[in-house]
């Protein structure tokens, strides 16, 4: 049997383990049902890669993120281990075609979401398959009380009885300790052995500000901290507006929404982790599979939905060791804005039921038809079209796609279709004197025969490739075509495919899933107020607040955080004379605003405030109409 360590070596150039991975990779050996509970960073995907590397055969991964499966198959690819994920939107044909691979093909992994288990043929398949692991990613997915939960989880159990002698392995970053007895029963675990890490990171400061003025902070953090950072923002449009307000203070920056084309993603990915940018500004859409250990502040300019998604973000900081800094920045106005952003807009299950018949009816699915049917969804689009309100209708296809009636991919992308309007001999005549264009025009021309008769939708992936250019470049050509009257142009912008999972039942599809809908609206509801709590409470130490939630009841204060700081700061006798003399020092050269008066003197913004308050109240200073500070007696 090959080495675990060999196995690390070679292929991801590491010489040791980190914590706990040995004992987890020897236990899942072994054979045995393993729990595994590593917080964000500590290096999950290693304790079922390895041994199935290891072990003949192929591993069989659950998991529910397109996205997060789509990234480790190309890491795996990248090391030259065959890897496959099967994910919406594949034909029966390529499904069929898919799964022989992985019985006669000599592949390693395959990656499938729980939906799939429901496929007769996926089942079929399987009972073929060498399989020599299951592992089951994001595991607290199958429990109604965990972060995200997702009935399709339950699926999993099927595995259990097709591959009776297969061992599982669970794997999630954050689960509290009620949700780690529904992942191990749910799962059929018979004496698992339980892997768990504490939640502690004695090298990060988890901070939380109340701020007038949340830009000047930050600006004064990454200032402060000149090493990479993120900035978690609310939406799409913060992440760009952000970003070119840090530019203006000559803070490198750059941004990533899900929005993006994936070259957009990938320069700016790139720039931020190669340090050509300080700053990464972003949604929550940015941070799956990112492993950059020098990230020394994560910040975050509005308040996050829920501690478990909070704690896997701040997660991202100080991966190598060294002391970094968590921080949330909160004003009066935050309260009010996440209740209206999570609370507010919780849809009940007559709207969900609405959303899903108007969406049927949009792409023409009849009555106990669609399954398995994918379309390109322009969301926005759908929206106007019935009168929803985004956010409302949002949420409402997220519980169809957690309860697995449909299945909502993000991903932006044009949809194109041209057709040529010149004859073939000029468009030869064409072609001889724009030389350029050639390649790609022979390689749609090779690629869709009936392209002179008809409107036809190209593949730009197939195009690209056969051509060996850009996206980017054929877009181009196609519009230089297009204004040259070569082609008729139709360039359609979607943000996300949907693919429906169930037949078309109308009220019965929602029927069977109402009680869970309404269970998640009360787990937000608690998830919100939890976070709430979190930012309120400055008496006890931050660290200890999120281990608590977790179920580590014994933590110690961590003397690090905002709250431990501030009590070590009021337990100091109140020495404000020197900073009374250097604020009244630079008051003698005229008025001036707080802020300049913090970057001048060596004290903290609370012991400042506290001084000019003291000035205010004994007339020694005065408030100018233009809000700065000025000597009463000049």
């Amino acid at each position: 049997m090959k080495q675990p360590l060999n196995i690390l070596e070679r292929y991801w150039n590491f010489t040791s383990f980190r914590p706990k991975q040995e004992a987890i990779i020897n236990a899942v050996l072994a054979g045995e049902d393993t729990f595994v509970l590593l917080p964000t960073g500590g290096g999950k995907s290693l304790c079922f890669q390895i041994p199935a590397l290891v072990k003949e055969g192929i591993c069989i991964v659950i998991s529910p993120l397109i996205a997060l499966m789509k990234d480790q198959v190309t890491q795996l690819h990248n090391k030259g281990i065959k890897a496959i994920a099967i994910t919406s939107g594949i034909s029966y044909n390529e499904l069929d075609t898919l799964l022989d691979n992985c019985i006669y093909g000599n592949y390693k992994f395959l990656y499938l979401s729980p939906e799939r288990l429901q496929q007769e043929l996926v089942q079929e398949r399987i009972k073929q398959m060498p399989v020599n692991l299951i592992a089951v990613d994001e595991a607290h997915c199958i429990s109604q009380w965990g972060n995200d939960f997702r009935p399709s989880y339950k699926n999993i159990a099927l595995l259990r009885q097709i591959q009776p002698t297969v061992n599982v392995v669970a794997l999630t970053a954050s689960a509290k300790p009620e949700v780690v007895n529904d992942i191990i029963k749910e799962l059929d675990f018979i004496k698992p052995k339980i892997f768990k890490q504490s939640f502690l990171r004695e090298n990060l400061a988890y901070m939380v500000y109340h701020e007038t003025d949340k830009y000047f902070k930050l600006e004064r953090i990454l200032k402060k901290h000149t090493a990479p950072s993120i900035v978690y923002v609310r939406n799409r449009k913060s992440t760009y507006e952000v970003c070119e307000l840090l530019k203006t203070k000559n803070i490198t920056a750059t941004y990533y929404h899900g929005g993006l084309s994936h070259t957009e993603k990938e320069a700016n990915m790139t720039a931020w982790i190669q340090n050509q940018k300080q700053t990464m500004v972003a949604t929550n859409a940015f941070g799956m599979g990112i492993d950059k250990p020098d990230v020394k502040t994560v910040i975050h300019l509005n308040l996050p939905e829920s501690i478990e998604s909070y704690f896997q973000e701040a997660g991202r900081a100080g991966r190598n060791g060294k002391k970094a800094f968590a921080v949330i920045l909160k004003n009066e106005n935050d309260e009010i804005l996440v209740k209206n952003q999570f609370l507010k807009v919780l849809p009940t299950v007559s709207f969900i039921k609405q959303v899903y018949r108007k969406l049927c009816n949009y792409f023409q699915i009849s009555y106990n038809e669609g399954e398995h049917q994918t379309f390109d969804f322009d969301f926005s689009a759908f929206c106007k079209t019935y009168d929803f309100n985004t956010i409302l209708c949002y949420n409402a296809l997220m519980h169809l796609d957690r309860n697995s009636v449909i299945s909502l991919s993000k991903q932006f992308k044009n949809n194109i279709t041209i057709q040529f309007i010149l004859t073939n001999k000029a468009l030869i005549q064409y072609l001889e004197t724009h030389m350029g264009f050639g390649i790609i025009v022979k390689s749609i021309l090779r690629l869709y025969s009936g392209i002179f008769d008809n409107s036809t939708k190209i593949d730009l992936l197939k195009v690209t490739n056969k051509a060996s250019v850009t996206q980017e470049e054929l877009i181009h050509t196609l519009k230089l075509l297009e204004r040259d009257q070569v082609i008729t142009l139709n360039i359609a912008k979607t943000d996300a495919q949907v693919t429906f999972i169930e037949p078309r039942e109308d009220d019965k599809t929602i029927n069977r899933i109402a009680t869970i809908i309404e269970q998640q609206n009360q787990l937000k509801q608690q998830q919100v107020y939890s976070i709430l709590d979190y930012v309120e409470n400055n008496t006890i130490c931050k660290s200890t607040q999120l281990l608590n939630y977790f179920g580590e009841t014994n933590a110690k204060p961590c003397g690090i955080c905002s709250s431990c700081l501030n009590s070590k700061e009021n337990s100091k006798p109140e020495d404000t004379n020197d900073i009374k003399n250097a604020v009244i020092k630079h008051l003698e050269n005229g008025a001036i605003s707080s802020r300049e008066l913090l970057l001048h003197l060596k004290c903290t913004e609370t012991k400042l405030k506290h001084v000019l308050k003291l000035l205010l109240e004994h007339n020694i200073i005065t408030i100018t109409p233009k809000n700065t500070y000025k000597l009463s007696h000049l």
